[in-house]
């Protein structure tokens, strides 16, 4: 490793966070990433992927070492949009500490752990003596935040023909509801979302005899989904649940029967449940309701989990002994990058708080940052002693 200057990753965040990376665009963020990097020692590969319908996205990819294991920690850099910028307390994107906390758009979700890394990581090599005992890497997309097309997944699939491997991940994601050590995540739900139309006969409400109201149809086959329990849950994961997002018709009009009548609606679903099952569920129900539709689904990850075991107590350890705590290991929640990660290597998820994240006025605590990569820095520690053992 090179003598570069101490790492703070307080200040480090602010810089990423300057940087207005709003899906897809990189707002210089990677450059100011790759840079720090690239003064570590690492080697960087800046990724640009494409894909028919959607944007071009940069990702990056840097590695210290040539040697196995590789332990990988993987983030993004692009955050979602800032909504009313006037109803912010701090400009979102200028970086600002008050009263101890650090404001502006991806502070929590999720600048201020790739800092948190990038700290932990100089720290733990020079207390090997400039030289890793293996490999660390980082895996940075552009596309989390947007339709995870041209990001994590496509960069593994160049690892993958680059000859690169990784061992274990680490992912960044905002995991704490409340307090820093408070939840990692192990494993996620899996994302099924179904559009259903409903096809009938307009008509005149006063002479409903007259026509085929779907509307009536509709709300029938949609009862199932909002009174019914698919299961009870598992051992690692809450019980299925399902949401219904709109029902709609686009009729205007108090005296007229549509003509067809949609909806839309979104299963998180656990490990007792593939996409599969669900499809077949949701199509004995409508059919057992009858009549003309349409059901049209897609699922962006089925349930995964990484069982407990070496890398789990790794990160156990590391908050046990920088912060106190025990992490309740959980699979709740929305989904994440390391459903293309887990098919690599274990993973778990462990950052910042994520109370904040998305809304208004996000923000982290200073001395989060610092205790985050206290935490990311005995992981490094223990992983590569039990490598050596």
């Amino acid at each position: 490793m090179s003598d570069a200057a101490v790492i703070d990753p307080v200040e480090l965040s602010q810089r990423l966070i300057r940087c207005p990376s709003v899906t897809p665009i990189d707002g210089g963020a990677l450059d100011e990433l790759q840079t720090v990097l690239q003064e570590l020692g690492f080697t960087c590969h800046r990724l640009t992927f494409s894909e028919e319908g959607t944007p071009d996205v940069e990702n990056l990819y840097a590695r210290l070492g040539e040697t196995a294991p590789n332990f990988c920690f993987a983030g993004h850099t692009d955050v979602v949009p800032v909504g009313d910028s006037g109803a912010w307390t701090i400009d979102p994107f200028a970086g600002e500490i008050l009263d101890g906390d650090l404001y502006g758009r991806g502070s929590s979700d999720m600048k201020s752990a790739i800092a948190s890394f990038v700290s932990a990581a100089q720290r733990f090599v020079e207390d090997q003596g400039g030289t890793p005992p293996g490999s660390i890497s980082l895996l940075i997309t552009g596309d989390e935040e947007g339709p995870a097309i041209n990001g994590t997944v496509k960069v593994l699939q160049w690892m993958t023909e680059n000859g690169e491997s990784i061992d274990a991940c680490v992912v960044g994601e905002p995991t704490n509801p409340d307090t820093l050590g408070g939840m990692a995540k192990i494993g996620r739900r899996g994302s099924f979302t179904g559009w259903l139309t409903v096809n009938g006969v307009q008509g005149h409400t006063a002479y409903p005899q007259l026509a085929d109201n779907p509307l009536s149809r509709l709300v029938k086959m949609m009862a199932p989904l909002a009174e019914e329990q698919l299961d009870q849950g598992s051992p690692l994961f809450p019980p299925t649940t399902v949401a219904i997002a709109s029902i709609d018709t686009g009729n205007g009009a108090t005296n007229v029967i549509p003509a067809k009548a949609t909806a839309s609606f979104n299963i998180r679903f656990n490990d007792l449940q593939t996409a599969e099952s669900i499809e077949t569920w949701l199509r004995e129900t409508f059919d057992a309701v009858g009549g003309d539709y349409e059901l049209v689904t897609a699922c962006s990850s089925n349930a995964f989990v990484t069982e407990p075991g070496p890398l789990t107590d790794d990160l156990i350890a590391a908050v046990d002994q920088v912060l106190g705590v025990t992490p309740e290991l959980s699979t709740t929640g929305g989904t994440s990058d390391a459903r293309f990660i887990r098919a690599y290597c274990p993973v778990v998820e462990f950052g910042g708080v994520g109370k904040t994240m998305h809304k208004i006025n996000e923000h982290v605590r200073v001395e989060d940052v610092h205790r985050l990569a206290d935490v990311y820095h005995v992981m490094l520690t223990r992983f590569f002693d039990r490598a050596r053992d």
